[in-house]
């Protein structure tokens, strides 16, 4: 746990003294960009470095010898053909050094979508971390390396460079599937406001509300090993329920100043509203954080997002102070259920001195 909470504070320490918005070649631009290099390999190293971390760690190893084999697993042909490429270098059951690669590409992501789109790099890196995003990516690869190039692909999809983002979505779901579901929402969480936008937020909780037999026959089809398996319990996620409600009623008391005139808070504020409503009308969708995170990640560009907008300067540290004490009380909670079965992020290993 020590090891978890000190790369956090090393890697918002860090991050904060990049100044955002230094002109290209300007002195602070390379001091911004080792910066964030250090950064990054804080990150990587921590997750590059673990052994027997994460439930999902052995079940990995096994589909690694699986995929030597040429035997049949479930996951998709990129994560595939890039683990036998891998093999075909370190050798048969090196798991290591595929983990390894897959923690560079993944931190890559992760920290090239944070510097190229936050606008206080510092606060969305403690939300990244003390919410679990990062250290839950100790766990599922495939899940969070698709969810990071998803954070990345926002850029392209404010920028309406479709063609890189449909691409690198492509790319992704070559990884894990179920980042196919970003096309359509991100595309449309892009549009300009419409008076019948209310209607159809309306009309989506209704349907997933009393559509439940549809949804769950199309999941299914997807995903058919996830029905009546220990993931089809139909929980309510109070945590992101809570969090998501917070995020946007912060959001809202500045709704003039940083959503309404912005086309990112919109796109923003939006991706968060629509997790909302999945997470509190969909319930029965089985993982539903597999789908919610890739929405409701947007929430460590939004904060920051507001709080550069806000004109009071008094009121932007009240808030930043509230927002830190939040994400402290958040980081003690996630810690606290980390070493439980169904996660063991903790006890932290690595193969250096274990």
């Amino acid at each position: 746990m020590g090891i978890y909470i000190a790369l956090t504070f090393l890697v918002c320490i860090t991050a904060y003294f990049v100044r955002m918005g230094a002109g290209k070649g300007t002195r602070q631009d390379g001091v911004n960009k080792g910066l964030a290099a250090l950064v990054f390999l804080f990150l990587f190293l921590v997750s590059a470095m673990r052994i027997a971390v994460g439930n999902d760690y052995w079940k990995y190893r096994s589909n690694f010898l699986l995929i030597a084999q040429d035997r049949h697993v479930s996951s998709e042909m990129g994560f595939n053909a890039i683990v036998r490429l891998i093999q075909y270098f370190a050798g048969y059951d090196h798991y290591i050094p595929i983990f390894a690669c897959f923690s560079f590409v993944t931190v890559l992501f992760l920290v090239l979508a944070l510097y190229r789109q936050s606008k206080i790099l510092w606060l969305s890196l403690l939300m990244t971390l003390s919410m679990g995003y990062y250290f839950n990516s100790l766990n599922s690869v495939r899940y969070y390396l698709a969810l990071f190039v998803a954070l990345f692909a926002m850029e392209y999809v404010l920028e309406k460079q479709d063609v890189r983002f449909l691409l690198l979505i492509l790319g992704a779901a070559l990884f894990h599937k179920s980042v196919l579901v970003v096309i359509p929402i991100y595309l449309f969480a892009r549009l300009p406001y419409r008076k019948w936008f209310p209607a159809l937020y309306a009309g989506g909780a209704l349907s997933l509300l009393f559509g439940k037999e549809i949804y769950r026959y199309v999941i299914f089809r997807f995903y058919p090993f996830y029905e009546n398996s220990a993931f089809d319990r139909g929980d309510i996620s109070w945590i992101n329920l809570i969090k998501g409600a917070a995020v946007l009623l912060f959001a809202a008391l500045y709704y003039k100043d940083a959503i309404a005139g912005s086309r990112e808070g919109r796109f923003y504020f939006r991706l968060n509203l629509l997790a909302l409503i999945l997470y509190s009308c969909g319930t029965y969708i089985p993982e539903i954080s597999r789908i919610g995170y890739y929405l409701n990640i947007s929430c460590v560009l939004l904060v920051p997002h507001v709080l550069s907008c806000m004109k009071d300067a008094k009121q932007r540290k009240i808030w930043t102070a509230l927002i830190c004490i939040a994400c402290a009380g958040y980081f003690v909670l996630y810690l606290k259920q980390a070493y439980a079965t169904d996660i063991r992020i903790l006890p932290y290993l690595n193969w250096i001195l274990n």
